[in-house]
């Protein structure tokens, strides 16, 4: 094995790999959970089929998204008593509950509702399965909720004190939970999973569209998910401005690594390109324009920003892995929010379901959402290095007695097995995203199964006419 591959560079890799996988399916079932109670919420109140249709397709590629988030995500907690136990140990009673709470609270809500979301409609009363996707909705985004609290409190740790063997021990359990990132970094993650969905669901409905622009199931879908994208893009901006604010406050060497700044200074460029280099302390080929850094920064023209060489280079991120990936997570969500108003251009004219074209650039903006949330995740979590916990605890000093070979044999069991049980999940997902929306069939268990009859047939009368109407396009 080569020298520079130690054990801490393979654990934190076996790390990274591991959430990068587990990170894309939350960040997609956040968004279609809310999804799915909107479309229900409307079927309920306008008797309108095409929303049925729309929750019984989407319904059934949440489950296998949310249980292939389940899966990913157990093995990362193992890591935390095996690669990582040092980090266990000292930061324990501080993490432990509020991953604790998280089961406790979001997934057991999520678990046990989640049948009856699944396998409830025609068993149930339509009250009671809209309360259980309700609560499934409600369990994805209080499972957010929790996991920020934890990974926020790395970053910006508040509440606590420190024991004579150098624990970290609770004091304050509110300033812990809200610590002074959280609330923007919920935020902008909570935002980043329906942008995520939205255009994904785009996508879907795009693919129809081409195949067949009078598909009353692919329109209605891909109008929410123009609609959604149009609105949630700029607030996202937004949001993410003022995480960045944050950010600048309490951790000034991570924005200096995304902004590629080597020197503290008033008036700074906004540099648009660059090769980093870590060893010489500069940038080459640098692109820039004088003064916006400072001006997105601090809302100054001249106003103060900081450098990398403001702290010693072994308190320094790795520079290049965290200036490229912020500009890919922000290049992104621009050309998510370009899309969003091209397609308010598109309805104002009355082409929204006549342009190909734009279809097709729906497409392929399917992945967006994903590459986003990847990337804006190694911003924060590569940033964050060399700390576990931000000025506190050294990664170096997190790390369990373990050997380099050990770790290098346990990742490459982890790329095998993950690439083949979350590939095919990947491919089964792809397949089902190719059904058309309009000839999905009846869920599991609702009475069209046994009866034969169709959802507007098995309603009550006073309900018929209004299940028929599938006319219209907006919300």
């Amino acid at each position: 094995m080569p020298e520079f591959m130690t054990a801490e560079l393979l654990a934190r890799i076996q790390f990274a790999f591991t959430v990068s996988f587990h990170i894309v399916f939350p960040a997609f079932s956040i968004g279609l959970a809310s999804y799915l109670f909107v479309l229900e919420a409307l079927w309920l109140k306008t008797g309108r089929e095409v929303y049925l249709k729309l929750f019984k397709y989407w319904l059934k590629i949440f489950a296998v998204a949310f249980g292939m988030g389940v899966v990913s995500g157990i093995v990362m907690s193992y890591q935390f008593g095996t690669n990582w136990s040092v980090f266990s140990d000292k930061a324990g009673p501080v993490v432990g509950p509020l991953m604790a709470y998280e089961v406790l609270t979001a997934f057991f809500l999520e678990a046990g509702f989640l049948g009856v979301m699944m396998f409830g409609m025609g068993r149930v009363s339509k009250t009671l399965h809209f309360v259980a996707t309700s609560m499934v909705a409600f369990g994805t985004l209080l499972s957010a909720t929790w996991i920020l609290s934890v990974n926020s409190w790395m970053q910006t740790p508040a509440g606590f004190g420190i024991n004579e063997v150098g624990q970290f021990i609770p004091e304050n359990w509110f300033a812990i939970v809200f610590n002074p990132s959280f609330p923007y970094r919920l935020l902008h993650m909570v935002l980043a999973a329906y942008l995520t969905t939205a255009f994904v669901v785009g996508a879907v409905g795009g693919f129809h569209l081409l195949k067949d622009k009078a598909n009353a199931e692919a329109r209605k879908m891909f109008s929410m998910a123009m609609w959604m994208a149009a609105i949630v893009a700029p607030i996202q901006i937004f949001a993410g401005d003022m995480h960045g604010l944050n950010t600048l406050e309490h951790q000034p060497i991570k924005v200096a690594a995304m902004e590629g700044h080597w020197e503290s200074q008033q008036g700074a460029p906004l540099i648009l390109f660059a090769i980093p280099d870590q060893d010489a302390e500069e940038n080459h080929l640098e692109v820039a324009i004088p003064k916006l850094s400072a001006l997105i920064l601090t809302h100054h023209w001249d106003g103060h920003t900081p450098g990398l060489k403001d702290v010693e280079p072994q308190d320094r991120p790795p520079v290049a892995i965290v200036f490229w990936s912020f500009r890919i997570m922000v290049g992104l969500g621009m050309l998510m929010m370009l899309v969003g108003l091209y397609s308010l251009w598109l309805r104002f004219r009355g082409k929204l379901y006549d342009a190909p074209l734009f279809h097709r650039a729906a497409m392929m903006m399917g992945p967006a959402g994903f590459i986003a949330v990847l990337a804006g995740w190694v911003t924060t979590e590569v940033g964050r290095q060399p700390w576990t916990v931000y000025g506190l605890l050294r990664t170096s000093d997190s790390l369990a007695p373990i050997d380099a070979p050990a770790v290098g044999a346990s990742l490459l069991g982890f790329i095998v097995v993950y690439f083949a049980v979350f590939g095919t999940g990947i491919w089964y997902l792809f397949k089902m995203f190719a059904r058309p929306p309009g000839g999905v069939g009846p869920i599991p268990g609702a009475p069209e199964r046994a009866s034969g009859l169709t959802p507007a047939a098995s309603m009550k009368p006073n309900e018929t006419l209004g299940a028929q109407k599938t006319g219209g396009d907006n919300v």
